[in-house]
């Protein structure tokens, strides 16, 4: 065997190595972050709530470690009165996950308030919920109080932080994705893909990959300037995404890479011209999205139809599998949309999206405005 080899697979074991230990050392710091936080947020609580801190304790129990340990970060007043929320808001949950150790007469966080780690391993469930805990202990402690902050039930807090976990998301992404309301509009679509993908696996991940609706709040008709609103179509709003590529892809998931927007494909001397052209690296498939600017129509479904026969002639590669259409509109009736779609052999779905204008003031205070945005991307 040639020398060389042996030393590229050296390289490549070690280097493995390397980075599997990174990650556990990335993950075990992370641990004890959240158990130290957890334990000095029972710590605040017991003594602020019923005990004996009197008003502005906290601030002055901050301003003093400070001054004591020089340099010290995450401990501000605020940052406290987040950790104390931290306990308050899982203690229910990990208490009966978890085995605390009590010492009598032994003050110490350690032994009083930590989240014992050793106990945290493998799945349990907690009222009907799977209660994952080692990605609970591997999100972060400034996303967790994103999610503590906004999400009450502990169905949706479970969904956020794994989805959170899985797909990396910053703050600002599990932010928008909370005020988008992502939770309900998983998984959601109107769709054949069940009858049209064999493999149930692939079928279940394309259900998982896309959303009922979307929100392109990048797209403001008011700031389009071109025409009325009721006159905007397809390739003002087509223009838009691509020109915001970038926070599309981020709207829509994780692993979707562009290909091109009004893609020529040519049979018989036909041209045919799809709007929009992704590939997901997940699904392994192109992905075809068709733009229409009103409510759903039947007729939509064949003409992408026939677009992911010219995608799937012409450009799928052997080892990808069949492509994915996506009617994307500004309405759709999920019902009649399922009664219509079942006749055809393509996987498609039919999702709904808004744009800035249709979002309440509410909401669109709760998202990063575009210059964060362009900072984000």
């Amino acid at each position: 065997m040639d020398i060389s080899h042996n030393y590229a697979e050296a390289v490549k074991t070690i280097k493995g190595a390397i980075l599997r230990s990174q990650y556990r050392a990335i993950s075990s710091v992370n641990k004890e972050q959240l158990s130290l936080y957890y334990g000095v947020g029972q710590y605040v609580s017991e003594n602020s709530r019923d005990g004996f801190w009197g008003t502005g304790a906290i601030e002055t129990i901050s301003q003093q470690l400070q001054k004591e340990l020089p340099g010290l970060r995450g401990f501000s007043a605020a940052n406290i009165k987040f950790m104390r929320q931290f306990y308050e808001s899982w203690s229910g949950q990990l208490k009966s996950l978890t085995a605390v150790s009590e010492v009598e007469n032994d003050k110490s966080l350690t032994t009083i308030s930590e989240i014992d780690t050793f106990q945290l391993v493998g799945n349990k469930d907690i009222d009907g919920e799977v209660f994952d805990l080692s990605v609970f202990l591997s999100l972060g402690f400034t996303h967790h109080m994103i999610i503590v902050r906004k999400v009450q039930t502990l169905t949706e807090r479970l969904f956020y932080i794994r989805q959170a976990v899985v797909n990396k998301w910053s703050k600002e992404v599990l932010t928008a994705k909370i005020a988008d309301d992502l939770f309900h509009h998983k998984g959601e679509l109107a769709h054949n893909f069940i009858q049209t993908i064999p493999d149930v696996r692939q079928s279940l991940k394309t259900i998982e990959m896309f959303k009922d609706e979307y929100l392109l709040d990048f797209i403001n008709v008011e700031e389009l300037g071109e025409r009325d609103k009721e006159d905007i179509d397809e390739r003002v709003v087509e223009r838009e995404i691509v020109h915001n590529i970038k926070k599309f892809i981020m709207t829509f998931g994780r692993d979707f890479a562009f290909v091109g927007n009004q893609y020529k494909l040519e049979v018989f001397g036909v041209e045919h011209f799809p709007d929009l052209i992704f590939f997901n690296r997940e699904l392994n498939a192109l992905v075809v999205i068709e733009l229409k600017k009103g409510a759903f129509k039947s007729s939509y479904l064949g003409q992408l139809c026939t677009y992911l026969r010219l995608v799937d002639d012409q450009m799928r590669k052997p080892h990808e599998n069949p492509s994915i259409g996506i009617v994307l509109c500004k309405s759709a009736d999920k019902k009649y949309v399922e009664y219509v779609i079942q006749d055809y052999d393509k996987p498609m779905g039919v999702v709904t999206y808004k744009t800035s204008d249709d979002m309440p003031e509410r909401l669109k205070q709760a998202l990063p405005d575009m210059e964060e945005l362009k900072k984000l991307l």
